[in-house]
C-alpha cells in the first residue's frame, strides 16, 4: 500500500482547490483552507520520503496500464526529497500569506491557485512519463502567471507578461525536443526512453532532442543566457508569491535537467558535459555580478537565483557521485534560504514601504529581531560556517578538485565572495546604517497579525542552522539520492515490468 502515498502529496492540494472554490465566498475559509490543505501536503510529502528511503523507489501505473503504454508516478530519494522540501515551503508561505494577501486577491482565488502551483510542482516531481511533465509545467504556468499578474498593476503586469512569454518558449522547445523523441522510440516513458538509448548502437540523433530541452529547462531554471526574465519579473508581486516563485519554480527546471541527464540522456553525457560545465560557471558570474550592481533588496535577491542556479548545474556537470549529492544539498539548502530572504524583505517592506536600500536603514535599532532573522539565511546563502551553505558549497568545491576542475574551483569560489559582499551590502545599508532623513518611508498597510509573517521566518531560519550543525543526515541521504541518479538501470528495472525493445 506504500505506493499509494505517491498519490497523496497530488491528490491533497486537488482536493482543498475543489473544496476552496465551493467555500468561495467566504475569506476566512480561503484562509484557513489555504493553510490547512499545504501543511496536510507537507505531512504527506514526509510520508512519501520516509517510504521511499524503505523501499527505494515507489512506482505506480494510473489505470493499472503497464509502462510504457499507461502514465507512471515515480518517486526514488531524489524527487521524494524534492517534494518534502518544497511542500515545506509551501505550508511556511501558506502561513506567511495570512499576513500579506490582501481580500481583493483573495476574492480572486489566490489560495486557489497557491494549490494549484503546489499541485503542478509536486506532479512534476513524480511524474515517470516525458510528456506529463510537459503537462504539470504548464500547469505550474497557468497558476504561476495569475498569482504573479493578480494585483493588476503595471509592474505585475508588465513582469507577468516577460516571464508567460518566455516560459511559453521553453514550452515550444519542449514540444519539439519530445515529439523527435517519440517519432525515434515510440515512447515517452522516461525509462523506457533511457533504456532504448543505452541499447542503441547510435545514440546521436538524439543530440537534437538533448540540446531542446537543454534549452527548456534552462529556461525554466533561469539559466545563462536565458535568466533575464527572471530579475525582470520576481521582484513585481507580493512577497509571498515571489518567495515560493523563488524557493521552488526555478528548481523544477533544474530538477528536469538532472532527471534528463542521469537517466534519459547518460549516453549523451560525455558529449554535452563541457556544454554543462561552461552554462553553470557564466550562470554563476553573471548572476552574482547582476546581485552586485544592483540597489534594490528583491533585486538582488532575484540575481542571486540565476548565481546558485550555476553551483546545481556545477553538481551535475561534474557527474560524480560526491557532485551529485553536493548538488541535491544544496538544492535543499538554496529552496529554504532562498525562500526565506524573500519573505525577510516582505517584512521589511511592511515595515519600511520600500525595499529599495537608498530609502531604508536602522533596522538594527528598530527591529533587531529581524536583523537576526536576516543574518541567518544571508550569510548561509554567502557561504559562512557553520550555517547550510557552506557546507553545501564545501562539498561541491571539494568533488571539483577531486576531478581538477580548477576553472570551475576558482569561479565557484569567487563567486561565493561576491555573494558574500551582496549580502553584506544588504545587512549595512538596511540594518546597520541609519535611516535616511530625507526619505519619507510609509509603513505598509498591514492585511494581519505580524506574527503570521515572523513565524515561517523563524522556522525557515532554525531549519538553516540545524542543517548546518546537524547536516550530517540529510547529507548522507543526499548521497544514497545521488547514487541512484548515478544508477539508471535501477530506476529503468523499477518502472518496466520487461526490457524496452529497441526500435530501428
Amino acid at each position: 500500500m506504500s505506493e499509494y502515498a505517491l498519490l497523496l502529496p497530488i491528490l491533497i492540494p486537488l482536493i482543498g482547490v475543489v473544496l476552496l472554490l465551493l467555500g468561495a465566498r467566504s475569506l476566512a475559509v480561503q484562509r484557513a483552507g489555504g493553510v490547512l490543505f499545504s501543511s496536510l501536503t507537507f505531512a504527506a510529502s514526509l510520508y512519501l520520503l520516509f517510504a521511499v528511503d524503505q523501499a527505494d523507489y515507489l512506482v505506480m501505473q494510473m489505470g493499472a496500464w503497464e509502462a510504457p503504454f499507461g502514465i507512471s508516478l515515480v518517486a526514488d530519494r531524489f524527487s521524494a526529497v524534492m517534494v518534502a522540501v518544497s511542500s515545506f515551503m509551501g505550508a511556511a508561505v501558506g502561513i506567511y500569506a495570512l499576513s500579506e494577501i490582501d481580500e481583493a486577491r483573495l476574492k480572486k482565488f489566490f489560495f486557489p491557485l497557491y494549490l494549484v502551483l503546489i499541485f503542478g510542482v509536486n506532479g512534476a516531481f513524480l511524474t515517470g512519463d516525458l510528456f506529463n511533465l510537459y503537462v504539470w509545467f504548464e500547469v505550474m504556468l497557468i497558476a504561476s502567471f495569475v498569482l504573479m499578474s493578480m494585483g493588476g498593476e503595471k509592474g505585475e503586469l508588465e513582469g507577468g507578461l516577460k516571464y508567460v512569454c518566455l516560459n511559453l518558449l521553453s514550452s515550444v522547445m519542449f514540444l519539439a525536443g519530445a515529439g523527435i523523441i517519440y517519432g525515434k522510440t515510440g515512447t515517452l516513458n522516461m525509462a523506457d526512453i533511457g533504456q532504448q538509448l543505452m541499447l542503441a548502437e547510435n545514440a546521436d540523433w538524439a543530440l537534437s532532442s538533448s540540446m531542446l530541452l537543454l534549452v527548456s529547462f534552462g529556461l525554466k531554471a533561469g539559466m545563462f543566457p536565458f535568466f533575464f526574465w527572471l530579475p525582470a519579473s520576481y521582484h513585481t508581486p507580493p512577497s509571498a508569491v515571489s518567495a515560493v516563485f523563488a524557493g521552488l519554480l526555478t528548481k523544477v527546471g533544474v530538477y528536469a535537467l538532472f532527471r534528463s541527464y542521469t537517466l534519459i540522456f547518460m549516453p549523451l553525457f560525455p558529449e554535452v558535459q563541457n556544454i554543462l560545465l561552461w552554462l553553470a560557471i557564466l550562470t554563476m558570474v553573471t548572476g552574482v555580478l547582476g546581485a552586485a550592481s544592483h540597489f534594490d533588496m528583491r533585486r538582488i535577491l532575484s540575481f542571486h537565483i540565476v548565481s546558485q542556479i550555476g553551483y546545481m548545474v556545477l553538481g551535475l556537470a561534474f557527474m560524480t557521485p560526491l557532485a551529485l549529492a553536493a548538488a541535491i544539498f544544496y538544492l535543499v539548502h538554496h529552496i529554504i534560504v532562498k525562500t526565506n530572504l524573500f519573505l525577510v524583505s516582505g517584512v521589511v517592506i511592511r515595515m519600511k514601504g520600500s525595499c529599495d536600500l537608498a530609502k531604508v536603514g536602522g533596522l538594527c535599532n528598530s527591529a533587531p529581531w529581524l536583523a537576526a532573522l536576516f543574518f541567518i539565511p544571508a550569510f548561509s546563502l554567502g557561504g559562512i560556517p557553520p550555517l547550510s551553505g557552506f557546507w553545501a558549497k564545501f562539498a561541491l568545491v571539494k568533488s571539483g578538485v577531486e576531478i581538477h576542475a580548477w576553472w570551475a574551483v576558482t569561479f565557484a569560489l569567487l563567486v561565493g565572495v561576491l555573494t558574500l559582499y551582496s549580502m553584506t551590502k544588504i545587512w549595512a545599508e538596511a540594518f546597520w546604517k541609519k535611516q535616511p532623513e530625507d526619505v519619507d518611508t510609509t509603513p505598509a498597510k498591514p492585511v494581519g497579525p505580524l506574527v503570521f509573517m515572523v513565524a515561517p521566518i523563524v522556522v525557515l531560519s532554525i531549519s538553516t542552522v540545524v542543517i548546518g550543525f546537524f547536516g550530517e543526515p540529510l547529507f548522507e541521504f543526499s548521497e544514497r539520492a545521488a547514487a541512484q541518479l548515478l544508477d539508471p538501470q535501477s530506476y529503468i528495472s523499477a518502472v518496466l515490468p520487461q526490457p524496452a525493445e529497441v526500435s530501428p
